[in-house]
């Protein structure tokens, strides 16, 4: 079996979607299967530093970077050179599993993939949820109305995360077969003196409970959220510390810098940008409070891999895996700013509820969120489809 992803861009700065896709791939090659991707070259900032038009190790990953047109990754992302590279190697695949939606290169990928009768998946990346939908609405509800809708009709099948994003996809009118598999997480390599490591390198007091937010800094996310959250807190407990780590845009950073500069929270808030590798596991190991105040996500991987660290979570209902982290004692599950409030205060107050948590939080990762079994769930499906 031999499997092509196609995604627009893997930006590290993306986040948790690159990460799917690289992982996703990994874990079939563990499975046996012969999975790549192809995707453009496009980064935030410009472009990504890689080799283009070959096969590249990219992550422990085979990867076909073809270059993209324009300079930003709020475009749509044209590339003549995927469209041709598509045309010419699609054939070598047995199935074809596309990545977002309302943008070039999965849009592509299903249009010859259809003309040339090869299946293809699509995972919507709860791009379909109805606060996704009401963002650009106009140009969404156009792109829908050419090509999105009959995209999604002719895909032999929808891979969603969560029940959540299946009536999502019911109630934009699609009735395409569905997959219904969580996206997993890699337990992380044990760092003994992770909290010490934390500490010093932000140069925080040792008597501070850490609280990580890891994530885009983006007004989806509200971050904003939690800055006001610990303002109504600082004044009976001091003893925490922010960490937001993410990168955003430049005005929407400055302003929740000034937000922290108006709540006079200064030597409680840290502003390290993107984090990814080791330092990425010192954060997560070595906090004590995860928190995600947004108001829409289809999985959450930035929650799973929280919850894989030992995290208790704060999550509101807009995370598509707040029923399973409810269900789990895993986390507490918040709506607005009061709930979020309390439950930072309850969880900064109280060792005994953040132990039981963080024990509740690794056990649930374990047994939904591991990559081995979903890798395999995942090739039987493509499986069933290709003989189909």
């Amino acid at each position: 079996m031999k499997v092509l992803h196609v995604i627009p861009s893997l930006s590290p700065t993306l986040g948790g979607p690159t990460q799917v896709a690289l992982n996703i791939v990994k874990a079939l090659r563990g499975q046996g299967i012969d999975a790549e991707i192809v995707t453009t070259n496009q980064d935030c900032t410009g472009v990504l530093d890689v080799p283009l038009n070959r096969l590249v190790e990219y992550q422990d990953v085979p990867v076909w970077f073809l270059p993209a047109f324009g300079y930003s990754l709020k475009e749509y992302l044209f590339s003549s050179a995927l469209t041709k590279w598509l045309w010419q190697h699609i054939n070598k695949y047995d199935i074809l599993d596309n990545h977002y939606l309302f943008s070039y290169a999965p849009t592509c990928a299903g249009a010859i993939a259809r003309w040339k009768k090869i299946p293809y998946t699509v995972r919507t990346q709860g791009q379909l949820a109805p606060w996704a939908l009401k963002q650009s609405i106009l140009k969404k509800q156009l792109y829908t109305a050419i090509v999105e809708r009959h995209n999604l009709n002719q895909a032999a099948a929808i891979h969603c995360t969560t029940s959540g994003e299946v009536e999502d996809l019911r109630k934009f009118g699609i009735n395409t077969p569905t997959i219904t598999l969580p996206l997993g997480v890699e337990q992380p390599e044990k760092l003994s003196a992770a909290k010490s490591e934390l500490y010093q390198l932000y140069n925080i007091p040792q008597e501070r409970l850490i609280i990580l937010f890891l994530s885009r800094l983006h007004y989806k996310k509200r971050p904003d959220l939690l800055i006001n959250s610990l303002s109504k807190i600082v004044a009976q407990n001091r003893n925490f510390h922010l960490i937001m780590a993410g990168s955003g845009e430049k005005d929407y950073i400055n302003y929740l810098q000034q937000l922290v500069h108006k709540y006079d929270l200064i030597n409680h808030v840290s502003f390290p940008g993107f984090i990814t590798g080791r330092q990425k596991n010192i954060l997560l190991q070595g906090s004590d409070i995860f928190a995600l105040p947004s108001y829409s996500e289809n999985f959450g991987i930035a929650v799973a891999e929280a919850m894989a660290a030992g995290l208790p979570v704060i999550v509101t209902a807009g995370v598509q895996i707040a029923p399973e982290i409810a269900t789990a004692h895993a986390g507490i599950i918040i709506e607005g700013e009061t709930e979020l409030t309390n439950a930072i205060t309850k969880l900064l107050k109280s060792t005994q509820l953040r132990s039981q948590l963080s024990k509740n939080a690794i056990e649930l990762t374990k047994k939904r969120y591991a990559w081995s079994p979903i890798s395999r769930q995942l090739s039987y499906f493509y499986a069933e489809i290709i003989n189909k």
